[in-house]
């Protein structure tokens, strides 16, 4: 893991943070600790969810989002597949309009 790190703020309900704080008494763990397991897995989790898989591939497509924040979603090699695809639909819509 990159030991570069980025400095985030948001708000969130009181007993949201109520129990992180909870949890990182327990494992003597600090807040940031738990927050960043907490993100790390949920993203993790998110890239294997079908439904989110093709939102986001939508959004490629329709260059809603950079081949790179692509790539942060749903890894490297997914992301180099989904480029091709793109690639792909692209040259079959090119050939349909030349050809209409």
């Amino acid at each position: 893991m990159s030991s570069d790190k980025k400095r985030v703020q948001f708000r969130a309900p009181h007993r949201l943070v109520d129990r992180t704080d909870a949890l990182a008494e327990v494992l003597g763990e600090d807040r940031t600790d738990i927050l960043v397991t907490a993100l790390r897995e949920y993203l993790q989790k998110a890239a294997h969810d079908d439904a989110l898989m093709q939102e986001i591939a939508a959004a490629y497509y329709d260059d809603e989002i950079s081949f790179e924040q692509l790539k942060a979603l749903v890894g490297a090699e997914e992301a180099a597949n989904l480029r091709v695809l793109k690639q792909q639909l692209d040259e079959e819509f090119h050939d349909e309009v030349a050809d209409a």
